[in-house]
């Protein structure tokens, strides 16, 4: 599926009044060095005189991800690639790659990408999480944060036909499964989703839950996943036998099933972070609000809170939403999976009642997300981006450049 996300940074770029030279990752959502390019072509000039921006908004930060050496080596790679360009064919960039000046100019990280040699001293960096000391390293290393929920934007984008589809409309008598869990990649930050499905199995909740199981991510078998956090441990190797096999692409939370919405009670939402302490909601908590869904969030501690911050309500009264205040990711999902069968073993008069009682609450949240949310969202954006842009005018002194020149003079 492709997701044309350009036309996204056009607008981030057309609705404020600063000349910035975007980069961003092509094919969205890589990480590879190779793929952060600038949005569209800029002269010498440009690049010198106006602020540079680095769009990191759709994967979690982590700072040093990549080496030293691979920076250099990538910086190499844009020299020759760049000088090889119809508009740099004049201009000889192969000083850039000279050993002194690489060991300068990757010492400023991925601005060494940007070819930070420009007037101002810091570049932008676009993201969306809060709560980060990720986001505290790269402020302490040459960058001026802006902070934006940039899922939001998107997931509008994603969902904007549930505002219309008529078989979301709720119907009691549809309802077959109690809860809705989509579990597809559990590698990396999303490892405790094999701690989640070994949950499901031991709370005999599979037979009340629409779900599946991915037996591989990464072209790894989840037998032989190597867990980071050892309270994440399973001992059940064989969950591909207890679930249906997960066949979805990474694309499919561009996207919902209105049959899996229409048919199911509560979204347990598994975000991809939950063993972190920072804030990072992607589309996947907003799908089950676009939906008119209530939902359970697997996320980071607190992540109830943050989208409060937004102006919708979440459900305690109804469910026990105590799970959110939890700091240890072992005992969350424990919490979680304990309100599950609480709400699994009601009776279906007290079922009703609750699905009945849940729905008003969604109906109102689906009216904030189609009308005035994403007007918060960007009206954020520009509040943040025009204090970053005073303190990138504060510090445009060229320091980068006056040191390059100190450095070419010794070659």
């Amino acid at each position: 599926m492709s997701v044309p996300l350009d036309r996204l940074y056009h607008y981030l770029a057309d609705i404020v009044n600063h000349d910035l030279i975007i980069y961003r990752w092509i094919p969205h959502g890589s990480r590879k060095l190779e793929d952060l390019l600038p949005l569209t072509k800029f002269s010498v000039t440009e690049n010198l005189s106006n602020p540079q921006m680095i769009c990191h908004d759709q994967e979690p930060l982590v700072w040093n991800f990549y080496t030293k050496q691979e920076i250099k080596n990538q910086t190499k790679r844009n020299c020759h690639r760049e000088s090889a360009t119809q508009d740099l064919k004049d201009y000889n960039l192969e000083w850039l790659c000279y050993d002194n000046i690489l060991e300068y100019t990757s010492s400023q990280y991925l601005r060494s990408l940007t070819t930070c040699v420009n007037q101002y001293d810091f570049t932008l960096l676009l993201h969306s999480e809060k709560n980060s000391v990720n986001v505290d390293a790269f402020a302490q290393h040459g960058f001026v944060p802006v902070y934006y929920w940039g899922h939001a934007v998107i997931a509008q984008d994603w969902f904007r036909y549930a505002k219309l589809d008529p078989t979301l409309a709720f119907d009691i008598k549809k309802i077959q499964k109690d809860f809705l869990i989509y579990n597809r990649a559990w590698s990396g930050t999303r490892e405790y989703r094999l701690f989640f499905a070994e949950l499901l199995v031991k709370s005999n909740l599979i037979d009340c839950s629409n779900t599946s199981f991915s037996t591989q991510d990464n072209s790894l078998d989840y037998r032989q996943h190597q867990f980071v956090n050892k309270n994440l441990q399973i001992s059940n190797f064989e969950l591909h036998k207890c679930f249906e096999s997960n066949i979805a692409d990474s694309s499919s939370s561009a996207d919902y099933n209105n049959l899996d919405y229409s048919t199911t009670g509560i979204e347990i939402v598994l975000e991809t972070l939950f063993d972190d302490g920072r804030w990072h909601l992607t589309e996947k908590s907003l799908r089950p609000i676009a939906c008119g869904k209530p939902f359970m969030l697997a996320a980071t501690p607190g992540s109830l809170q943050y989208l409060q911050s937004y102006g919708f309500e979440t459900f305690s009264g109804l469910i026990d939403e105590s799970y959110d205040l939890i700091v240890e990711p072992h005992l969350r999902l424990q919490a979680i999976v304990k309100e599950m069968q609480r709400i699994a073993q009601l009776s279906t008069t007290e079922k009703y009642k609750l699905y009945l009682d849940l729905d008003v609450i969604c109906q109102r949240n689906k009216q904030h997300f189609f009308n005035g949310f994403v007007d918060q969202v960007i009206a954020e954006y520009k509040t943040n981006l025009d204090c970053a842009m005073r303190i990138m005018q504060q510090n445009c002194t060229g320091k980068h450049l006056t040191e390059i020149k100190k450095l070419l003079k010794n070659n």
